[in-house]
């Protein structure tokens, strides 16, 4: 998505939808992409509640964001969810909420604008976000990868959001890296190795006595050699997976977002030296690999730009 932002000549804003494994969050964003602060409404998800209260509670933040601005016009809807997401059903079976599964988006949201309903996967929604206001800027081949809880992702193809048949391309986190145990090569996925928890728990495997990522990150900036190690550890599996996505698509540039990446002030730079490392192809070397451009309201701003019909 360009600058220029699609231009819907009957409305001036869109409702922006963001559905986690932990909270739902809404808002109504401008054309422009500034999101309208006084309509940021939060409800809980969780596997504590039920798939009726995940519903109701989804339609609530929609509601509440709505409600907080009742002078806008507002035309249409973008809804980013974690995955797996299934476009042709037009649902969502967020791997944390059990309950949800198969949850029909269209039947939740039904009535609250008039104007379409467009759905995407959460990594789908942050490589759009980034492409429209953040650091994959005027890129045409670009991918955004996530590292936090989880490890997700998108990309942006010939200037568009690529989906895949059933909407889940860009799932990273589910492709296979190499580590070192023992003296040999350990193939796991990069979720397993690269992610928050999984880094705290190899971690804790070495002896190191934190509990998250949290304490990892001060440890790190404090010299623990095992914290260092565990941070390189995901860095390095990150890179690995970056280099075949840029091998297999050609991409021009990678950002990295998400809470994890901050664990360390080098992070995205050792990503990069992985990266180059793990890299055959010159074309694949040449990919720049950027932090994030964004703050706390990528995920918001990747579902207006589904809105705007990016």
């Amino acid at each position: 998505m360009s600058d220029a932002t699609p231009s819907l000549p009957a409305y001036t804003h869109v409702l922006a939808v963001d559905i986690g494994g932990t909270k739902v969050d809404a808002a109504v964003v401008s054309m422009a992409g500034e999101v309208v602060r006084e309509s940021v409404t939060r409800r809980p998800t969780g596997r504590e509640n039920d798939r009726e209260a995940i519903a109701r509670n989804v339609r609530e933040a929609a509601e509440g964001a709505l409600a907080a601005v009742p002078g806008l016009r507002v035309g249409a809807i973008g809804v980013g969810s974690a995955g797996p997401v299934d476009l042709p059903s037009r649902s969502v079976s967020p791997l944390n909420l059990p309950q949800a599964a198969g949850l029909p988006i269209d039947e939740v949201l039904s009535g609250l604008v008039d104007g379409p309903i467009t759905l995407a996967l959460d990594g789908t929604c942050i490589a759009l976000a980034e492409h429209w206001r953040g650091s994959l800027r005027g890129c045409r081949n670009a991918m955004a990868i996530v590292v936090s809880t989880g490890v997700g992702g998108g990309f942006v193809l010939d200037g568009r959001p690529m989906g895949g048949a059933s909407g889940n391309a860009g799932h990273l986190g589910q492709t296979f890296v190499r580590t070192i145990h023992d003296g040999d090569a350990v193939a796991s996925t990069l979720e397993a190795v690269a992610a928050g928890p999984g880094t705290v728990a190899w971690a804790r495997t070495q002896g190191w006595e934190g509990a998250t990522g949290l304490d990892l990150a001060a440890s790190y900036r404090a010299g623990d050699e095992i914290a260092r190690a565990a941070v390189s550890r995901s860095a390095t599996a990150v890179g690995q997976a970056i280099a075949a996505a840029a091998t297999l698509c050609d991409l021009e540039a990678v950002a990295i977002a998400g809470g994890f990446s901050q664990v360390a002030d080098d992070y995205v730079d050792q990503v990069r030296v992985a990266a180059e490392a793990a890299a055959v192809h010159a074309y694949a070397r040449r990919c720049r690999i950027v932090g994030s451009g964004l703050d706390g309201d990528g995920p918001l701003l990747g579902a207006a730009a589904l809105a705007l019909g990016a």
